[in-house]
């Protein structure tokens, strides 16, 4: 299944040659996507993606490793590690501390994430630029993935090896939720049973558009929980005038059934067009509040989530995320999680 059924061509009239709409025709940006997918009717056993990742996750991630998230492998580049030589490290870090309790080395675990090689992680060790709990780090130290805290230069890094995180271009006609009664295609068709994932919060059947699904619950709550600010973009196509005052009570805020909304960030790039950036998330609350003042949603199209875009990635297209998109991501939600479940 690629996906759901085509807007109507007067409702993609707005968007054309936008850049900001993932796989609308048009300028594209020149990287490509990392291990795309199409969303496809799902089959028991489909394992092909899982693989690629599986196999992805394996390359060394040393000085010169591809793809678009080697740039950001903290420690991977050159042989110095902190701007000192090779062997250099600060007062206070040892040399070769003896085991730490269960677990496995800390240089083992850095590298299956996806850091660095081992060797470097050792070296970014050495520099004092790794913490664990708040602690400068010990070569030879344990860790235990679902109980210690790892900071590489200060970004937490998720050590679970099952952890996967995948962004999807969502195609209208599409329900997100991991299963329909009514038999509708879902979000997770097509994408790997195992591990199994979810979406994180909901673009409603017609709107189309970025969705990130994952099976991290910790991440998922920051990226919907209100107190993170994490944004979420939409270009909305729109009948009625988009006048200066409609402007301005969706910059304000407006009175729904569920409250009034935060204030937004809301311009009209051309007629027609809202782009339109929150910070929570209530149910179809983009089409509520053009609603609200006035105007009839045509084509509603998410196209960032936090820092996460993609210009490339078609409709019904899916991938992993880079590991730097990943540390983008963690950075822009300051780090720690919120207390209390999300709202909705």
């Amino acid at each position: 299944m690629r996906g759901g059924p085509r807007s109507r061509a007067g409702q993609r009239g707005a968007f054309r040659d936008h850049r900001a709409v993932p796989g609308e025709p048009g300028p594209r940006l020149a990287v490509r996507p990392a291990a795309a997918g199409r969303l496809r009717a799902r089959r028991r056993g489909h394992r092909s993606a899982r693989r690629h990742t599986a196999q992805r996750r394996a390359a060394p991630a040393g000085p010169g490793a591809g793809g678009s998230g080697g740039a950001a492998r903290t420690g991977a580049g050159g042989g110095r590690a902190g701007g000192g030589a090779a062997g250099a490290r600060p007062p206070g870090v040892s040399e070769a501390a003896p085991p730490t309790g269960g677990g496995e080395r800390l240089q083992k675990v850095l590298a299956a994430a996806g850091v660095a090689s081992r060797r470097h992680v050792e070296e970014m060790i050495r520099a004092g630029r790794i913490r664990v709990n708040g602690r400068t780090a010990r070569i030879g130290q344990r860790v235990q993935a679902d109980v210690d805290v790892v900071e590489v230069d200060g970004a937490v890094i998720g050590l679970r090896g099952d952890l996967v995180h995948y962004l999807l271009n969502k195609p209208a006609g599409v329900v997100s939720t991991a299963s329909d009664p009514q038999g509708r295609p879902t979000v997770l068709d097509g994408l790997p049973i195992e591990p199994r994932v979810y979406p994180v919060g909901r673009l409603d059947m017609d709107s189309e558009g970025l969705l990130l699904l994952t099976n991290d619950g910790d991440l998922a709550r920051r990226v919907m929980h209100p107190s993170t600010g994490c944004e979420k973009e939409y270009l909305v196509a729109v009948e009625g005038r988009v006048g200066a005052a409609a402007l301005r009570a969706l910059r304000s805020g407006v009175e729904l059934s569920d409250g009034l909304t935060a204030p937004a960030r809301v311009s009209s790039p051309q007629r027609g067009l809202l782009r339109i950036v929150l910070h929570e998330g209530r149910n179809r609350q983009v089409r509520r509040m053009c609603g609200a003042v006035g105007l009839t949603v045509t084509r509603l199209v998410r196209t960032r989530i936090g820092p996460l875009r993609d210009r490339r990635l078609g409709p019904g297209e899916w991938r992993e995320l880079t590991l730097a998109e990943l540390r983008a991501l963690e950075s822009s939600l300051g780090g720690s999680a919120p207390q209390g479940r999300p709202p909705g």
